[in-house]
């Protein structure tokens, strides 16, 4: 694992008074984080379904980390898109150009594309946004002189803006996971690139991800389906997501009690997600996690990427969050589901010698899809009808 014993002082130096223990929070939650029994390769039984213990794990805990999922590879060639989305990005919050006077990624888009906050803030919590589901405001430490004003820390839609990322989505191994817990015929959810940089990443405030069927007499730990966070340069304790293991069977919490509870908001029980690059971890969206502001040194790109069961979405109401609020039927879960056969045919041309996962409901509907610049153009603002809930 990274050593991190440097990035701790500098995190618990911005906390002033309470800098002792916000040490003693980041290091003995590493060490706790590390103990737990939900960390190794990817592996299945020969039905195809997840082996006992990861299954059992990933129930007790709500997040399993798969090791060495990504190869170097398949890393570099995410590292290099990352490297000319950057040179893309506007050159603040309300310009629609780069720093070369072009128009910027996203500038020509419906949906909302790159979320931006001012360096170590958190510009989610205690605020109506996302449907008010960030109940706390973080502490917001002041960043450094050289910070920047704003800087971007989520890309929504990321599928459009980057090949690679459209590969991971669609490598064989997390599709056959997917289909281990929410079936053959699951259904896409949402993709996003967070984006946690060395002294200026914002905090993501303590929340639950689901939203529309925390009250349905069919409430069970995997309602509101999973996301995928494949680690680009790793995670540790001061730069990635914490979790409160097992609330995702809970219900909905009251996040401010907890807080109230814990005398802060770094929660008593809470561990952080450890990991090394090309690890991927499976987080339920029910889970309480969040993540603090990166003061350290180490910089954190996850590529998330998150599955629902068919049964969760069809004939339900959107949760407005990633997109407008609306009734999903089988139109709009299909024509969702086109980023799942594009990335297929994708990932194929970029790793020919690779066994593609087959997706069920593209076998039922004989449709056939293929990577190429028409389908580019159809993959834009693809991420208008993702399916929150």
């Amino acid at each position: 694992m990274i050593n991190i014993s440097e990035s701790v002082e500098a995190c618990a130096n911005h906390y002033g008074e309470q800098a002792d223990a916000m040490r003693t929070y980041l290091l003995e939650g590493q060490a706790r984080a590390v103990a737990l029994s939900n960390r190794g390769p990817i592996k299945f039984q020969q039905t195809g379904e997840l082996v006992a213990e990861i299954r059992t794990a990933y129930s007790e805990y709500g997040f399993f980390i798969f090791e060495n999922v990504l190869s170097d590879e398949e890393l570099d060639d995410i590292k290099s898109d990352l490297d000319a989305m950057r040179t893309q990005f506007p050159t603040g919050p309300e310009s629609q150009v780069n720093v070369a006077g072009e128009p910027a990624l996203g500038a020509d888009a419906k949906a909302l594309t790159l979320v931006w906050s001012k360096p170590l803030g958190d510009p989610l919590g205690g605020t109506e946004l996302a449907n008010g589901r960030h109940q706390v405001k973080m502490f917001e430490p002041e960043a450094g002189a050289e910070a920047p004003l704003a800087a971007p820390f989520i890309l929504l839609g990321s599928l459009q803006f980057s090949d690679a990322c459209l590969r991971t989505y669609a490598h064989p191994k997390l599709l056959k996971v997917t289909e281990s817990i929410n079936g053959p015929d699951f259904a896409p959810f949402n993709e996003a690139l967070f984006i946690k940089e060395p002294g200026i990443g914002a905090a993501v405030s303590w929340h639950q991800d689901g939203v529309t069927h925390w009250d349905s007499s069919d409430f069970d730990e995997d309602i509101h389906g999973f996301n995928f966070m494949a680690q680009v340069y790793g995670s540790t304790a001061v730069n990635g997501v914490w979790v409160l293991p097992g609330t995702h069977k809970q219900g909905k919490l009251d996040i401010q009690a907890l807080v109230a509870e814990s005398g802060s908001e770094r929660l008593e029980g809470a561990v952080p997600i450890v990991c090394n690059p090309g690890d991927v971890v499976i987080c339920n969206r029910q889970l309480l996690h969040g993540s603090f502001p990166n003061c350290g040194f180490e910089r954190r790109i996850t590529v998330n990427f998150g599955f629902h069961k068919r049964s969760s979405v069809l004939g339900v109401t959107g949760g407005g969050i990633h997109s407008d609020a609306q009734v999903f039927d089988e139109e709009i879960v299909a024509r969702r589901s086109r980023a799942i056969g594009y990335a297929i045919d994708a990932r194929k041309q970029r790793f020919p010698d690779e066994t593609p996962y087959e997706y069920k409901p593209f076998a039922t509907s004989g449709d056939a899809y293929q990577w190429d610049p028409s389908a580019r153009a159809n993959l834009k603002d693809y991420n208008l009808d993702d399916l929150s809930i």
